[in-house]
């Protein structure tokens, strides 16, 4: 992790000490800035305070208003200390458009809501999560390199490639498993799928023991080390806490369901109970959650690439949270606005895509009637006219059976659109657009 610590906020007791005197300036001061922004002390170093204030006063109005209202989780620090969390009017703002737009009250473009192409985009969905989850974690290789081997259907060349692989399979694994309850061994399950091939073997699918060196999270920058992890005895115990919050056990109150899948993505990261692949892991969970809650729509949306631009907020958020009192806050702010964003690009995705059929559809209607994954090649080779598919890159973009790919591709290549050449023996039969398809170029 690319981070320098975080010095640790004052405490509201060390506070009220020193400043008894001056409590009566602080009554109804907000936990947010004008702005909404929750910011951490760090952060309010750099400001300049109210009219009449010390920094410190400031930062003790502003903890005795995050005092009213927060809530307690179950997660227990590694000081004893609770986490918590305050849900803020910006967090409830997020919350009410996710619920809107990801829960089912609104319809995908008819281009796309039929069941061939919701599968296309759900594997471009996964396979971006895929690959740009992995590249949190250090992957090296490239989009396009990732890309090739999905679609070309090769095995995984090197170690980059191999976490990217894992990652699909995992993801695609818990989309089978959402309905189910979570389990320790489920979660070690999701662990084992993310890793094998990437650790040693004895380390894939298994809890740090105290046997092992523990694990903790530093700054490739400093060589500081920024979270000691729980010790290792604990963390059976410590799972087990994880699984039955994620499945609402013995609930007492309401919690809103996104808030409860982001803080099993905290839990399982504060922890880090594997040797490596924790934040894989629990990025994986948080959308287990998502989708056990009816989030439809997080099957089409990649947190991570939202995450990967945005790594060094990604870091602060956990050590901002564990250096003020446990408060959660600052991580579910920001995973909130990366939810809003991560949903604002899926809807101008699957706009531009169903544009884009629909427009491939209208212009070839007179050639002949032509599925939904034939008019998503013809977008694509319009678009990119220089382009090559063979059976196996078009079976795997669509995730369809391989007579069913190549009936595709020969029914194109039968109405003049596509061209085939063979190469030597041994190679796939190479398509490409035909001279006929260019005629509609300037119409796109």
């Amino acid at each position: 992790m690319h981070m320098k610590p975080i010095p640790r906020a004052p405490t509201i007791s060390s506070l009220i000490d020193e400043k008894k005197d001056s409590l009566f300036k602080l009554i109804g001061m907000s936990p947010v800035t004008d702005s909404g922004k929750y910011l951490h002390y760090s952060e309010l170093i750099h400001r300049e305070p109210p009219d009449g204030l010390t920094l410190d006063q400031w930062w003790l109005g502003i903890k005795l208003a995050r005092m009213n209202g927060v809530k307690i989780l179950p997660l227990i620090g590694t000081d004893s200390t609770p986490f918590s969390y305050l849900l803020i009017p910006g967090a409830m703002e997020i919350l009410h458009e996710i619920d809107s737009k990801a829960a089912g009250r609104i319809a995908m473009p008819k281009q796309i809501s039929e069941s061939g192409p919701k599968e296309r985009f759900l594997v471009r969905s996964l396979i971006e999560e895929a690959i740009t989850s992995s590249q949190l974690e250090g992957a090296s290789t490239t989009r396009k390199a990732a890309m090739d081997m999905f679609r070309s259907g090769r095995k995984p060349s090197n170690k980059a490639e191999r976490m990217i692989f894992n990652n699909l399979e995992g993801m695609s694994f818990i989309r089978h498993h959402q309905n189910d309850d979570l389990t320790p061994e489920l979660v070690l399950e999701i662990h084992r799928r993310m890793t094998r091939g990437t650790l040693e073997a004895s380390a894939v699918g298994r809890l740090q023991t105290p046997e092992d060196e523990r694990i903790h999270v530093g700054s490739n920058t400093t060589g500081d080390v920024l979270h000691y992890p729980p010790p290792a005895e604990e963390l059976p115990g410590r799972l087990k806490m994880m699984c039955d919050f994620a499945n609402g056990a013995g609930k007492r109150e309401f919690l809103h369901p996104v808030i409860r899948a982001i803080i099993l993505h905290f839990w399982l990261a504060y922890d880090h109970p594997f040797m490596d692949g924790n934040g894989r892991t629990a990025r994986a969970l948080f959308y287990w959650a998502m989708l056990r809650h009816g989030y439809w729509l997080f099957e089409f949306i990649s947190i991570s690439s939202i995450l990967n631009r945005s790594q060094a907020q990604y870091g602060r958020s956990f050590l901002y949270a564990e250096s003020d009192d446990n408060d959660a806050t600052y991580f579910i702010t920001y995973q909130l606005e990366v939810i809003r964003k991560a949903l604002k690009a899926a809807e101008l995705y699957l706009e531009i895509k169903a544009k884009q059929i629909a427009e491939v559809e209208s212009l070839l209607r007179s050639q002949g009637h032509f599925n939904y994954r034939q008019l998503a090649l013809l977008a694509h080779a319009l678009r990119k006219p220089h382009s090559e598919y063979t059976v196996q890159t078009h079976k795997a973009s669509h995730s369809i059976a391989t007579a069913t790919a190549r009936n595709d591709l020969q029914y194109l290549v039968k109405h003049g659109l596509l061209e085939e050449f063979h190469p030597e023996a041994g190679r796939q039969v190479i398509y490409m657009p035909a001279k006929k398809l260019a005629e509609y170029q300037s119409d796109t």
